[in-house]
């Protein structure tokens, strides 16, 4: 094996993504990635336009889903509050540097 290989290792991206509803197959709303092979340096904003139209398309891209938003239910009272973005979905690739 040569010095390069043995210094080859694996780092994570993840990407996150906001949906309009709890389905992976709904529209991206908004979306953070971050770059732990140093090799980006995304930031907030960076993009008009989202990384995938759909969460499933980031699946079909080979990003594996590893969080979903928990389902709750709004308290009675509060159904039409804004808050945060519910449907968050976390992704990441294995990525070899």
């Amino acid at each position: 094996m040569t010095l390069a290989a043995e210094q080859q290792t694996i780092r994570q991206q993840v990407l996150v993504l906001y949906l309009a509803s709890s389905a992976l197959d709904s529209v991206v709303v908004g979306w953070s990635t971050y770059d732990g092979t140093g090799l980006t340096s995304p930031t907030t904003g960076d993009s008009d336009e989202p990384p995938y139209e759909t969460g499933l398309d980031a699946l079909k891209d080979g990003w594996r889903l590893f969080q979903a938003a928990q389902l709750l239910p709004p308290q009675p009272g509060h159904e039409y509050d804004v808050s945060f973005l519910k449907h968050e979905f976390f992704f990441e690739k294995l990525v070899q540097v």
